[in-house]
């Protein structure tokens, strides 16, 4: 073989092999699946779709966000999710004002029983109306590492026909015990005359049982209300 033909071969094959590192980098690289599923070494999580609630399992409104995980006490599902404006039949109106409501609902996956309900909303509302889980900040852990999962939710409750906070709650329950931090919303209401912005709200309260609990559950409450505060 002369040397020139030599070396375009060798070029050839350089080329190849780095045409098929690149794709395989792309591969690598591709987004997770809705149902990506979490591993630790007490806890096994997955986060679903509508889809994959069982047709069991019925809840009210539109379709938010859900989990599956098994811990050391069984296999479980949370699923949340929202009504968005409407007219509630059942709540008593005086006025001619919008309802709107949140839910999360667990239930255990090996016999469908529920194990808690959070039910919270807004009612006659004659202004403005909004009851809605922040994005993205539905999560199951298991904090304290004693195999028993911790599930979080988080939304914000408005009703008001004027710039001012609203009202936010991070709800948890860890088996059947509920912890509460209740607060309200950071929002920007101006500028100081030297150019720096003004905020009001933000601040937060914890019940007893965040106060009492371990200290694993504050930090991470404190660090999820600071994420998802503003408006």
């Amino acid at each position: 073989m002369k040397k020139t033909d030599f070396l375009y071969t060798l070029l050839f094959l350089l080329f190849l092999s780095c045409k098929s590192e690149k794709k395989d980098s792309i591969a690598e690289t591709k987004a997770p699946e809705i149902n990506q599923v979490e591993k630790t070494d007490s806890l096994v999580t997955t986060r679903i779709d509508s889809a994959q609630v069982p047709k069991a399992l019925k809840y009210k409104g539109n379709f938010n966000d859900g989990f599956q995980w098994k811990d050391k006490s069984g296999k479980y599902i949370v699923v949340t999710s929202e009504t968005g404006v409407y007219i509630n039949e059942n709540f008593h109106h005086e006025n001619d004002g919008s309802d709107a409501e949140v839910f999360a609902q667990c239930y255990s996956l090996e016999n469908n029983q529920q194990i808690w309900k959070v039910n919270d909303f807004i009612k006659d509302c004659m202004v403005d109306i909004d009851a809605a889980f922040k994005k993205n900040s539905l999560s199951v852990t298991d904090l304290d590492k004693n195999g028993i999962a911790e599930v979080w939710v988080m939304y914000e409750m408005a009703c008001k026909g004027d710039v001012s906070p609203s009202d936010l709650k991070v709800i948890m329950y860890e088996g059947k015990q509920k912890f509460a931090m209740r607060g309200e919303t950071k929002i920007r209401t101006g500028m100081e005359n030297h150019g720096k912005p003004v905020f009001e709200g933000g601040a937060y309260t914890f019940d007893k049982a965040f106060k009492e609990g371990p200290k694993e559950f504050r930090e991470y409450a404190e660090k999820l209300w600071n994420k998802n505060m503003g408006e």
